[in-house]
């Protein structure tokens, strides 16, 4: 048996991808038997211009064993229920994309297809009526799950919107209390081994020399690792993903708090509002091809909700990912692992996504390839897969108002997206790929939010007498809208359990 083992861990970058990993390796590992160092620059800004997330945020945190009040206080957090879209289905229109499910399946058969039934019978509800993650965000309503399973209150789910870089200077401290080093300086040179090819150490401008058994790629858009010193492939999705520019500003609040995030389509992007409790975060992410950084940043000042907060930063990116996430004795997380557009918030949850993946295959020192041909098939897998459901919201528009929703209405798509919009399109189902993270009713929402409505609903349904289906879904709407009623604002709820310190 190969008793090798792992003895020094070298973490280059910090942001949120370095001290998430530092953070949960710190969380699992004794500092006695491996030694974790993150080494990062002052010098060198990170990408952080507000967060959302989704559920699985709450994982991360719980298996660190951080108190959610601590965390969100901390933070400047906020609850966040879902993602409201405007005008990407057609100019005017919006819907809202919840956490959860609509309605309740009934006779194992799932609910949209009732709601179908019902809407051939002339009702006139959309269906994120039935979900109350979606009434209660868009009434600015919040509530923490009820347990009991059979209270409408318990089919809750939430995540977050916070500060990203006080995120990582909160981790930054749970890490180095639990033995992780961090080492200021920035990387001049990188060694590799002349025979196998791995990563030996690092040289820094202050002339200290860093060695390690393994490394983690966090330094952000620049993958000073696993791009430039390992010259490992970056497959480029610009041609399903065409925005490459992103400007960013903060605003102040004006109204009342929302409990969701909103993603509004412009003429060749689109715009995000990211509520936080001391402010608002604002980005307007388009395509250069389409549009010039004067115009787009016009657009972005002028859709404000408050008075701006600093001056317009710039953010330059190519949409994609590493044809290898874990390559010799090096693994990629965050943006130099890859990159999707935040428009269903999945950065910071693939970021989790990589640790926990490489802790569950935690190799010994003899890097064998077989575990990173594994971690690279699964990571690969979950990113084509998130890529796939962000592609769809460009794909399924109607507009045709400017030339790049033309292109985007218009464009080939990968077959493994084509199978599921046609599917749905022919017959009303949708078929959950292998451990994919979006769910049902994430498509659902998202197919049905912009107009690709099933040519039928289920058969058995349809056999169904319209007053019964519409008694069942009225029952529905009815237990949602006492519930909203009884909730709380989200500003009431924050100020009382995890108010920010100022």
């Amino acid at each position: 048996m190969d008793d090798r083992r792992l003895k020094n861990i070298v973490i280059v970058g910090g942001g949120s991808a370095g001290w998430m990993t530092a953070a949960a390796l710190s969380s699992l590992l004794d500092p006695r038997n491996i030694s974790v160092t993150l080494v990062e620059s002052e010098q060198i800004g990170t990408v952080g211009v507000g967060e959302a997330t989704i559920p699985d945020m709450i994982n991360f945190n719980r298996i660190l064993g951080i108190r959610e009040a601590e965390f969100m206080k901390a933070t400047d957090a906020t609850f966040k229920l879902g993602i409201q879209f405007v005008n990407w289905g057609r100019l005017g229109e919006h819907y809202f994309h919840p956490f959860g499910q609509h309605g309740a399946d009934m006779q194992g058969i799932d609910f949209h297809h009732y709601w179908l039934h019902a809407q051939q019978n002339g009702s006139a509800n959309p269906i994120e009526d039935y979900s109350l993650c979606a009434v209660a965000g868009k009434a600015n309503k919040f509530a923490l799950p009820a347990q009991d399973p059979r209270s409408v209150m318990s089919k809750i789910r939430y995540a977050y919107h916070f500060n990203a870089t006080k995120y990582a200077k909160f981790l930054r401290v749970y890490a180095e209390k639990r033995g992780v080093r961090r080492i200021e300086g920035k990387v001049e040179t990188v060694s590799v081994a002349p025979g196998s090819g791995d990563i030996q150490s690092l040289a820094l401008d202050n002339g200290k020399r860093i060695e390690g058994d393994f490394f983690f790629d966090c330094t952000g858009f620049r993958a000073l690792l696993m791009r430039k010193t390992l010259g490992v492939e970056f497959k480029d999705w610009s041609q399903w993903l065409p925005c490459n520019t992103a400007q960013t500003i903060a605003c102040e609040h004006t109204d009342a708090l929302p409990s969701y995030t909103r993603s509004t389509a412009q003429s060749a992007g689109w715009q995000w509002r990211i509520p936080t409790q001391s402010r608002t975060g604002n980005g307007h992410i388009y395509s250069t091809d389409y549009m010039d950084d004067e115009a787009a940043q016009d657009i972005l000042l002028a859709n404000l909700d408050g008075t701006p907060i600093g001056q317009p930063r710039t953010i330059r990116f190519k949409t994609g990912r590493l044809a290898e996430f874990w390559h010799n004795n090096c693994v990629g997380i965050g943006l130099s692992s890859g990159f999707l557009e935040p428009l269903e918030s999945t950065s910071l949850y693939l970021i989790q996504s990589g640790i926990s993946k490489f802790i569950s295959l935690f190799p010994s020192g003899s890097f064998s390839p077989i575990i990173a041909q594994e971690y690279n098939r699964q990571m690969c897998q979950e990113f084509d897969q998130v890529r796939d459901f962000i592609i769809l919201h460009y794909k399924a528009t109607q507009r045709d108002d400017s030339p790049f929703w033309n292109y985007c209405r218009t464009m080939s798509i990968p077959d493994s997206l084509q199978r599921k919009i046609d599917l749905f399109h022919e017959a009303g189902r949708m078929v959950r790929d292998e451990n994919e993270l979006f769910t049902r009713p994430n498509w659902i929402a998202v197919m049905l939010g912009q107009n690709l409505v099933p040519k039928v609903c289920d058969p058995i349904v349809a056999t169904l007498p319209p007053e019964q289906v519409e008694h069942s879904l009225a029952s529905m709407r009815q237990a949602i809208t006492r519930a909203t009623d009884q909730m709380p604002t989200h500003d009431g709820f924050i100020d009382k359990y995890c108010k920010a310190e100022t």
